[in-house]
């Protein structure tokens, strides 16, 4: 069965790219633009990992992780954080609310990031 991938991202590009890569390496991708959305299509469709952007409109990525953890349909999804918010201090808060990693985007190429999201889920 193919492990199903949700991103959580407003930047339509980096969205589409990361989104067509991961379609290409046969996971089950779900996308989402804001965090309201993000949170109501993890509950929907139980991804196996969750690509979090920070910096969203309305609901940031630290008020979507917190609903993640203290959700527990949901709180034992694996969540990367794939941002531009390069502070120490964002990293080690993302970190210490339950992400399992911390990408800061312009470190990372798109194929970076589907390596660590295969190496997470074991692909």
């Amino acid at each position: 069965m193919q492990k199903k991938i949700l991103i959580i991202e407003d930047d339509d590009f980096f969205r589409g790219l990361i989104g067509k890569k991961l379609l290409f390496e046969e996971f089950d991708v779900y996308m989402a633009s804001n965090g309201e959305e993000g949170i109501s299509k993890l509950k929907e469709h139980k991804p196996d990992l969750v690509l979090l952007d920070m910096l969203l409109p309305s609901m940031d990525g630290f008020e979507v992780l917190t609903k993640i953890k203290e959700d527990p349909a949901i709180s034992v999804t694996p969540v990367i954080i794939a941002s531009n918010l390069v502070e120490k201090e964002d990293v080690d808060r993302a970190l210490k609310m339950g992400a399992i990693d911390y990408m800061i985007k312009s470190q990372y190429t798109p194929e970076m990031i589907i390596e660590i999201v295969k190496k997470v889920l074991g692909k």
